[in-house]
């Protein structure tokens, strides 16, 4: 009713809103969504040690369904706009996407002094373009209800920043 107090956010909606903003950096007045969506490097750096392609794809899945009601929770306690931009669990949870196919090495993994930076610079990048673009069908899936959709767009801008890095890598960019 008009004039009422909001309803107090309950424990799991307030889990849900610091998980899902990724730790409140997604209230950033700045570009919050590339703001969030640094908390993604660390995790696709994390993603990268792991088995190829057994258990990448699993911490993968596993993030980006996680994320479906972490986000859906979220939008609701953050008012109910469909994708509210404090939101960042999308992005944080689908940049680890753009690396998959690099050879581990080339991303730190056993040595971190061998890291190729500009691989994990341009995949960023590429990340947050095509997140904010929407090229189709990344703006389709954007529709989906609840979480899905909120969670899809990003995994979709995650697979052509992905496709996009590796034909830089063939063109010789980062050799």
């Amino acid at each position: 009713m008009e004039g009422e107090s909001p309803r107090p956010l309950s424990i799991l909606d307030r889990a849900a809103v610091t998980v899902a903003t990724g730790l409140g950096f997604g209230f950033s007045p700045w570009m919050p969504g590339t703001v969030g969506a640094i908390w993604g490097l660390p995790l696709a750096f994390a993603v990268a040690h792991l088995a190829w392609p057994a258990g990448q794809l699993a911490a993968i899945v596993a993030c980006f369904l996680v994320g479906v009601p972490i986000c859906a929770a979220a939008a609701r306690a953050l008012g109910g706009k469909k994708d509210p931009g404090a939101i960042v669990w999308d992005e944080i949870a689908s940049l680890p996407i753009v690396f998959l196919g690099i050879a581990p090495e080339r991303l730190g993994v056993g040595d971190l002094a061998a890291a190729d930076w500009r691989l994990y610079a341009a995949g960023f990048v590429l990340h947050r373009v095509f997140d904010i673009a929407k090229p189709p069908p990344a703006r389709q899936v954007e529709r989906l209800p609840g979480g899905w959709g909120i969670m899809a767009d990003d995994a979709l801008a995650a697979a052509m920043g992905c496709a996009s890095l590796h034909l830089l890598d063939w063109l010789g960019l980062f050799r």
